[in-house]
């Protein structure tokens, strides 16, 4: 089976943002030290030429998706980007077009939806999938085949891992963080329930739909304070469930992909010529049209 590289780029925009210097500038002046880092994230996955299939997924709806419409606080914790990281974003998507892949974004959905909605739409055609994240979340989207790759070395996993590294089956993810909460996305969860305990409730009866069928059973596990849990069950029933929405991956998001658009074309030289670029990020453009990389994995 072919492999669809989905790419979680505002991971690698973001860590890039933070970890290199903004007096790294672009040959316009201005700082492109997102830019630096994620276009060489790009170069290195197109340079040995065996990408074939692959979609960017970006970030546009930090206030605007329809989570904050159920949950106002949704993700209210994080700041605002600055608006030079705004514009560096925004020539990281050109920059991905103008490198042949296809990008994706939305103000209603994120980059997770759209990621998993393609995942949903394309593994009929015969892909597994590789999530190029260091996102837990997307460990719920994971299949027999897949794998999460996180080119940092941070996360390397498959569908089996997900137990080893979260606690739970791939399938029982978004209900972990129902019941556990996230703080990174501000999603409140049960208060007094956190990982450990969530793990043992989803073992003992499998989802939040039985944990709450079985709330009876909760004093009789093997699980200290159990009956402490159920009553913090009972009281915070709605956000366990309201929790759970917003953890969850939605895979019927609009997204205009489709085969063709999915398949890694040649760098646009032209396209590249246009965007203010740091110097090595040009250049390592400049190399792959010269060495014909990419227009050998487009007649492929």
């Amino acid at each position: 089976m072919q492999p669809l590289y989905l790419i979680d780029a505002s991971v690698y925009i973001f860590r890039a943002w933070f970890a290199i210097d903004e007096s790294l500038r672009d040959d316009a002046g201005d700082p492109a030290n997102a830019v630096y880092g994620y276009g060489n994230f790009l170069l290195d996955l197109l340079q040995d030429g065996t990408l074939r299939h692959a979609l960017a997924a970006f970030d546009a709806s930090l206030a605007t998706c329809f989570r904050n419409d159920i949950y106002p606080a949704y993700k209210a914790n994080r700041p605002q980007a600055p608006e030079d990281l705004k514009r560096q974003i925004d020539i990281c998507r050109s920059l991905t077009r103008a490198l042949g892949l296809a990008a994706a974004s939305s103000d209603r959905y994120e980059a997770d939806d759209l990621i998993g909605t393609a995942a949903s739409r394309f593994r009929c055609h015969g892909f597994t999938m590789r999530y190029l994240t260091s996102d837990k979340d997307y460990a719920q989207l994971l299949q027999p085949g897949d794998r999460i790759v996180d080119v940092s070395g941070r996360r390397n996993l498959d569908c089996d891992g997900v137990r080893d590294s979260l606690g739970v089956r791939a399938d029982q993810v978004a209900d972990l963080l129902g019941l556990a909460g996230d703080g990174v996305d501000n999603i409140p969860g049960v208060p007094g329930i956190g990982p450990r305990t969530a793990c043992a409730l989803l073992d003992a009866f499998g989802s939040l739909e039985d944990i709450y069928a079985g709330l009876d059973r909760i004093p009789g596990l093997p699980l200290r304070g159990g009956e402490r849990f159920r009553q913090l069950l009972i009281r915070h029933r709605d956000q366990a469930f309201l929790s759970r929405e917003l953890a969850t991956i939605h895979c019927s998001a609009p997204l205009e992909a489709d085969a063709e658009s999915i398949a890694v074309r040649p760098v646009r030289g032209d396209a590249v010529a246009d965007l203010p670029l740091p110097e090595r990020v040009r250049r390592r453009a400049r190399a792959l049209i010269d060495q014909g990389v990419t227009d050998a994995v487009a007649d492929h």
